[in-house]
Parts: C-alpha cells; structure tokens; sequence
C-alpha cells in the first residue's frame, strides 16, 4: 500500500507540475518535488528542514556563482551536489527526543533540497515556493481521494 501511495504521488506531482509550468510558466520546484512534499505535508518540521537547506543551498550557489561561471547545467549539478552534502548532514544532526516528542527538522529526501534551490535561483524565492507549495496540496487532496482518506 505504502509503494501505492508514493507512486501515485510522484506521478501525480509530475503531472501537476507539468500542468503548472505549461498553463502558469511556473515550476514546483522540480517535476518530482509536489509528490515528495504532498507525501510529508503531516511532517512540518520536515518540510521547514527541507526548506532551510534549501536556502542554504541556495545562498551557497549565489556566492559560488559570484567567482565561476555557473549556469545551465553546471549550477543544476551543484544544487544538486550540495543539497544531498546538507541533506545528509541534517540526518547527522537530527535532534531527537527533545521533549515529549520527536523534533526531526532533517531534509525530504536527498535531491529534494537541491532542485528547490536551483528553482529558487532560476524563477525567485515566492514564485517557487507558492507553486510547489499549491501544487503539493493538490496532490495530497488526490490522493486523499483516490485512496479513501488511507493517506
């Protein structure tokens, strides 16, 4: 069931975001992102984490690109590449049993942070983050409804 649900939402989320970027000229983030996102929309401070290290990425790639030559390719790669260095150290750093409950403000997934960063160079801060975050609730509704709320 679980395998069910996270191909539905990656497929969905492409579809959405194809969907977007055609009528809207507005990407989510990356095609896969809305899936990977709908899938922990129960999970703030996964979803804040994500986002943070996307930022960090993001401003990495900004000082970086002020000394090389980074576009097209070469920044999509170095999104990528230092998107899955934080992801991964935020699992190291994870705080866990902080109180009562688990406080895990570690990243979705390891290439998730990275094409939110590149989006963010590419299209802006507001833009990516209002369409991924449009397009991750539609998601989430659709699978709410094509599984009978066993989401």
């Amino acid at each position: 069931m679980i395998d069910a649900v996270v191909q539905a939402a990656v497929g969905l989320g492409v579809i959405i975001s194809l969907i977007f970027s055609e009528l809207l000229g507005a990407s989510a983030g990356g095609i896969v992102v809305p899936g990977y996102i709908a899938l922990h929309l129960d999970k703030p401070m996964q979803i804040l984490g994500t986002l943070i290290i996307s930022l960090l990425t993001w401003g990495i790639i900004r000082v970086v690109g002020r000394f090389t030559l980074l576009f097209g390719k070469r920044r999509m790669v170095l999104s990528i590449l230092i998107g899955f260095i934080l992801g991964w150290a935020s699992r190291l750093l994870v705080f866990h049993e902080l109180t009562i409950h688990q406080l895990q403000m570690q990243s979705i997934g390891y290439i998730i942070p990275g094409l939110i960063a590149n989006w963010f160079e590419r299209q802006g801060f507001w833009k990516t983050l209002s369409t991924m975050s449009i397009a991750a609730v539609l998601v989430k509704l659709m699978l709410i409804v094509i599984f009978g709320g066993e989401v």
